[in-house]
């Protein structure tokens, strides 16, 4: 947790339990850290109601957290469930129903029990999409979202560690039999074997930096949510940061899970470098990424040019809510400013 601080004094933490040995652990952790500090967890469980097991399920883990002294609260996916995508649509609404909660308790801080091995197979997952260099950089060990921080404290450790520490207590746990379910893509990796993946990314925090550098002479954000790219100040920065701050101002723009496939974007980016032609309606082609649109245009009274991103008509419905244009990685690392305090 060292790496998040500072904390409020006596902290109350929300942590995402599911039942399985990786969240109890982490429960069971953070609640000794906790209590360290004069504070104390809360266990959130969400019962997806796809399984006929899941309450009598998530009235077990309540009643184990209860054991251990720890508050806990079931909230319960009570809206229809889709025939296609299932997956996708219980992730999306697990974390609403985790925000909704933390907002309501006035919590600020929710942990989440993504370890080492989930982020070996998130890596692999989007290698295999194509993603772009932040997808391949794998899942943010800090996400800022408008009602609570997200925290992954467990990204560096190993799951075999998770079910050591159970098995020492003598804690039980609830394996959920989706994660071996072959018609996943994440259970189909694990059957596989484990994927391999190289810790490539530990200057990530020096290159956000530079990218941060680099968005400030870049970039101009509008009150309507658009944000303006200089054509001149772009063309002079390096390849690598041009694909990377155009993956993040999209991602940010569009609403989206997951920044552009590594081929569209590096198209995108050869359109925003090349010749600024123009055609009878006097500006350039636009075109779409990721559920962005972006068009050329001069500014009033000058002779610069601007690309502009904005939400593409009709895509973008705030599912998602606004994603950084910095990741909360980098505030995570390092930096000397508590804005989650303010």
């Amino acid at each position: 947790m060292a790496p998040f601080a500072p904390f409020e004094s006596a902290p109350v933490i929300a942590v995402a339990v599911s039942g399985g040995r990786d969240s109890l652990a982490l429960a069971l952790l953070a609640d000794e850290w906790g209590r360290a500090r004069g504070g104390r967890i809360v266990g959130l469980i969400v019962d997806h109601a796809i399984r006929s097991e899941s309450t009598s399920e998530a009235a077990a883990t309540a009643a184990l957290l209860g054991r251990h002294d720890c508050e806990a609260e079931i909230l319960r996916w009570s809206e229809a469930k889709p025939s296609t995508g299932l997956q996708e649509a219980a992730r999306i609404a697990r974390y609403r129903l985790l925000r909704e909660a933390c907002r309501r308790r006035g919590i600020l801080h929710l942990l989440v029990a993504h370890h080492a091995d989930d982020q070996a197979e998130t890596v692999a997952m989007r290698a295999a999409r194509q993603s772009g260099p932040d997808g391949l950089a794998g899942m943010s060990a800090a996400v800022e979202l408008p009602e609570v921080r997200l925290l992954r404290p467990l990204l560096g450790v190993r799951r075999s560690r998770l079910t050591a520490t159970l098995v020492a207590r003598d804690v039980p746990w609830i394996d959920d039999p989706s994660n071996a379910d072959p018609r996943f893509e994440r259970a189909r990796l694990r059957g596989g074997g484990r994927p391999t993946w190289a810790a490539a990314d530990m200057g990530r925090p020096a290159r956000e930096l530079e990218l941060a550098a680099a968005s400030v002479e870049t970039l101009a954000i509008s009150s309507a949510g658009e944000v303006a790219i200089d054509r001149s100040a772009f063309l002079h920065l390096q390849r690598d940061h041009q694909e990377r701050l155009l993956s993040r101002v999209v991602q940010a723009v569009g609403g989206g899970d997951h920044p552009p496939r590594r081929d569209r974007l590096h198209r995108a980016v050869g359109r925003l470098c090349g010749p600024a032609t123009r055609g009878r309606s006097g500006i350039a082609q636009d075109f779409t990424l990721s559920a962005c649109r972006l068009l050329m245009r001069q500014i009033p009274s000058s002779r610069c040019l601007q690309w502009i991103v904005r939400p593409e008509h009709g895509r973008r419905d705030g599912r998602n809510g606004a994603q950084p244009l910095i990741p909360a990685a980098f505030f995570a690392c390092g930096a000397s400013c508590a804005s989650h305090l303010e």
